[in-house]
Parts: C-alpha cells; structure tokens; sequence
C-alpha cells in the first residue's frame, strides 16, 4: 500500500525572502508533510533577508535524485536570482513538470524562475506587483490574483499571501478538510487585502531615541511564523531589532521544527535597555520563555518604566499573566488558552493595544500585530506603506 504521507522540498539560498520560506515550512507540516528545506548554497545555512539566519535541513545537491510531491520556491532577492540560477534545481522543477507533480512557486520566484525555465507558457501566474511584467512576458496570463492555481502549478504575490498560498498548497496535497482545518488553526485573516485594524485602549505615544530598539527572544519551540513576521516586518520599518535566544545555544529549533538562529544570547542583554520587548507563542515555546528568570525581570523592569511589551499567542497567558504583568490591562491571546486570561473582555480581537502593551492571538495574526507595532513607533501612514509592500 503506497505511502500517504507527501514529501514537500523548499529550497533556500542567500537572500531568500525568510517570512516566506519559514511560512511555508511550518504550515505545510502543519498540515501534515514531510517538508525537506535544501540550501542551494555550499553550505546549510543561509543569510536571508533582513539579516535573518536560517538553517536548512540539507544541501540541494545531496538530494538532486529525490522525488517530491511538490517543489515550493520562497522569493526574496538576491535568492530568487540564485534559485533561478541553480541548474540541479531547475531539472528537478522540470522532471516535476513533466512527470505531472506539483510546482509552486511565490513573489519574484514565479517569473524569475518558473518563467524562465519556461514552465508558464500557456499558463495564468501572478507574483510580486513589480515582477508582473517579466511575468506577462514569461505566462499567457498574468494575474493580480492573491494565489494563482493553473494545472499542477500555483503561484503567489508576496509575504502576506503566503500563509494562503500555504493552505492553498494544503488543499492541493490533502484536499480542503485538511486546508480548513489548518487554516482555523491559525487564525487566518478573515478579509485578506484589506487595510489592517487593531484595537486601542488607553493611548500612549511609545517614544525612542533615532531608532526603536527592540528585543524578540526566542526558545525552543517558539513559534516560527510568529518570531520571523516580527524581525522581518520591523526590520523592513528600520527598527533595530535583536534577537535574542534564551539558553545556550543561538541556534533555535522552533515549534514546527524549523532552525532559526539568534544575534545573541539574552544574557548577553539582559542589562540593556530597550524600547519594545515583544514575544513569540508557541504552546510549549511560550512556557520556557516564562520560565526565564532574566526575561521575567526585564519584562518587569519594562512594565516598572511603563515602557511597552508585546506578546503573542500563547505568551499573553504564560509569561505575562503568570507574571502579573497584564494587572489592569486588557489583552488578547491564543483561543486554545484564552480561558486562562482573568479578563477575557477582548479574546476575540485579533490585536489588542492598552497602553503600553500589546498581544494578539495566533500565526495569522503576527502580520497585523507586527504592522501595529509599526504604527506605534512610526505613525499609520508608514504602516500602511509597509502593509501594501508585503501584501498584507
């Protein structure tokens, strides 16, 4: 009896657009697939985008003989010129052309690689707003649609798509039941496209000197989307944001098993001072944050200062109601661990800012949390640039 297990490989280089990527591996195991991530570089890891580390599972080229169910290229630049240029992945693409698997691909990927190695013609695709004309030279129809399914090809725009491009590939590999469940799950944006919102109570300015500095710790089993939508976004906005890991190693195996690597061990910080502290979930990531005595007594120091701290998912709940630090603050978290919050008055709003603190609720949400935070320290209107240049 064959297997029904479906092997996914995404491969990353220097540059690879780092939301995308990690997105797309920790939905797809979400829903259930052996998802391999391959370096197309001469070693595992890569320096992505945003001067974010990742770690691949593997080289490309130990794998070039390997047959997937589906072949999924993240963007970024230069990453996306590099994929395109790595001549073992385009006969892999191509083999999975021809023998009828799946291929997909996102942001520059689609008409830097797809339509390059000539896999668009007579297709629709739609990739990154200033890839559509290669793109429209490269398909038969160029698509400003959010996620673009044409035979055994699907195809999407950028960051803010990618988790439904992500449920999209769900739905291809193990039908819609699964696709629906995973993206309940996460929380998935209800009104993809559309200006984002938050909701504000008690509002305070949150100052910095020339440039926010801001501290994201992260654990084993923190969760992925969570920790990179934050770096990435916030590093788009030029805020100086550090990563910091809580333990001994900056390598750091996230919830769905994906490596990122930290700028620094929090103790190396944890006399600094900073403009935001803001957490990643995880339900078992989010414990261990709580559990470290020196974050606890920053995050206190923080709410002392009455300077803002953030959280997400699970960490509402773990670290900072555990802690006291939600006393007189209303606040939002994860549904799974929503009954543990003593107010739950704002559990169903997906960003919730009182003040000097801000949470929000699941992976689907870590765009507009991370968006909110933007416009904290830097005003709507460069938000909202932000929101549209990432396709929220």
């Amino acid at each position: 009896m064959a297997s029904s297990t479906k092997t996914v490989m995404i491969p990353i280089a220097h540059g690879t657009e780092p939301l995308e990527a990690v997105a797309m591996i920790t939905v797809l195991r979400r829903g259930g697939a052996d998802v391999t991530v391959a370096s197309v570089e001469d070693k595992v890891g890569v320096d992505a985008c945003h001067n974010i580390k990742m770690v691949a599972d593997t080289l490309l080229s130990d794998i070039t003989d390997s047959i997937f169910d589906l072949i999924v290229l993240p963007g970024g630049l230069p990453g996306g010129e590099t994929l395109k240029n790595c001549k073992p992945l385009e006969n892999m693409v191509k083999k999975q052309d021809t023998d009828g698997r799946l291929n997909a691909a996102i942001c520059c990927a689609p008409a830097l690689a797809l339509g390059t190695w000539g896999l668009l013609e007579g297709k629709t695709a739609t990739g990154y707003p200033v890839f559509m004309e290669k793109l429209a030279a490269t398909c038969a129809t160029a698509s400003e649609s959010r996620v673009e399914i044409d035979g055994r090809i699907v195809t999407s725009r950028g960051p803010g798509t990618t988790i439904e491009f992500s449920i999209t590939l769900i739905e291809q590999l193990f039908g819609k039941d699964k696709a629906d469940e995973v993206s309940s799950g996460l929380l998935v944006r209800p009104n993809p496209g559309e200006e984002f919102t938050f909701t504000e109570l008690n509002q305070t300015n949150w100052s910095f000197e020339d440039t926010p500095q801001i501290l994201v710790p992260i654990a084993e089993d923190s969760e992925e989307i969570e920790a990179i939508a934050l770096v990435d976004i916030l590093r788009r906005a030029k805020a100086n944001v550090v990563i910091a890991a809580v333990g001994n190693s900056l390598e750091v195996v996230g919830s769905r098993k994906a490596k990122l690597v930290a700028d620094v061990l929090l103790d190396e910080v944890a006399e600094k001072s900073f403009d935001l502290i803001v957490l990643p979930g995880g339900l078992n990531g989010a414990p261990r944050l709580a559990s470290c005595e020196k974050l606890v007594n920053m995050l206190k120091k923080q709410a002392e200062a009455n300077k803002p701290y953030g959280g997400i998912c699970a960490s509402p709940v773990y670290v900072f109601e555990h802690h006291g630090l939600l006393k007189g603050k209303k606040a939002t978290t994860h549904p799974v661990v929503s009954d543990k919050l003593s107010d739950q008055s704002h559990i169903e709003h997906r960003v919730v800012v009182d003040g000097n603190v801000i949470t929000s609720r699941a992976p689907g949400t870590a765009m507009e949390f991370s968006l909110a935070i933007v416009e904290k320290f830097y005003g709507r209107e460069k938000a909202v640039q932000l929101a549209k240049a990432t396709l929220v």
